[in-house]
């Protein structure tokens, strides 16, 4: 069992989750808005307000994690959360427990991020597996993500 960190616990991030939780493992999920926790807690995770364009309001959730999974593909400011601020998580969990990420490009080119989450595997050889599906595409999304995850945590 591994403890998992979902940056962007919306729906899909939820629904990734449920599934996490319900193979044993350990989640946590942020959200903005406080009032989301409620619903992220009843996948089994437990809830963490935290803004990923605010970096610091998320170290404390990194404590103990393996996997951290950026979900931030349809975010009200996802280009900046591709580029300079996954570049400066990244950065920041080297130093951590952290084992990998699972970065979401949404089924759209992310040149930045993608590039940021190579840099990464390179540099500080880090497990980095994409998740690439159409968001729309819920069940081939959870699927894919699942597997990164799994991935991850056996790279």
């Amino acid at each position: 069992m591994a403890r998992v960190l979902i940056v962007g616990c919306g729906c899909r991030g939820q629904a990734l989750a449920r599934a996490l939780v319900g193979e044993g493992h350990a989640v946590r999920g942020t959200s903005r808005d406080p009032a989301r926790l409620p619903s992220i807690e009843s996948t089994g995770a437990e809830a963490i307000q935290a803004d990923p364009d605010r970096l610091a309001t998320l170290m404390g959730a990194i404590e103990g994690v393996s996997v951290v999974c950026w979900l931030m593909a349809t975010a009200r400011d996802a280009e900046q959360l591709h580029g300079p601020r996954l570049e400066s998580m990244l950065e920041h969990i080297v130093d951590t427990h952290v084992r990998g990420l699972v970065y979401e490009t949404g089924g759209v080119e992310r040149a930045e991020g993608e590039s940021a989450a190579r840099r990464a595997a390179a540099t500080y050889e880090m497990p980095v597996e994409l998740v690439t599906a159409d968001p729309a595409r819920h069940e081939a999304w959870l699927g894919e993500a699942v597997t990164a995850v799994t991935r991850v945590l056996n790279a």
